[in-house]
């Protein structure tokens, strides 16, 4: 919602509701999500199809200690959220385009 507020050049000060907003613009729910969910999905399985350094990175582990404090959020973890997949089976998966769509 700050990214529609900063759009329409509403300060975060005002007493402006998210349904409101979402109205002013013409929607009817938050579609933001839902589309960087999408590509999210489909960069992963252009990945997923490929032997480069972005799978590589994707798949590897890097050597060395943990840092301190919580461990982050990774991008895998969503895939694999969304998916209900492991990020191992939903690469598996994504070998075959037509279905991973």
């Amino acid at each position: 919602m700050k990214c529609y507020r900063k759009i329409l050049r509403i300060p975060w000060t005002a007493r402006r509701t998210n349904q409101n907003i979402l109205q002013e613009l013409g929607m009817k729910e938050c579609q933001l999500l839902k589309n960087i969910k999408q590509l999210k999905l489909k960069y992963f399985g252009h990945v997923a199809r490929h032997n480069n350094l972005e799978k590589l990175c994707l798949e590897g582990a890097v050597e060395g200690r943990r840092g301190r404090g919580r461990p982050r959020r990774r991008w895998t973890q969503d895939i694999s959220d969304w998916l209900g997949f492991s990020v191992r089976e939903a690469s598996i998966l994504a070998q075959d385009r037509d279905s991973f769509r």
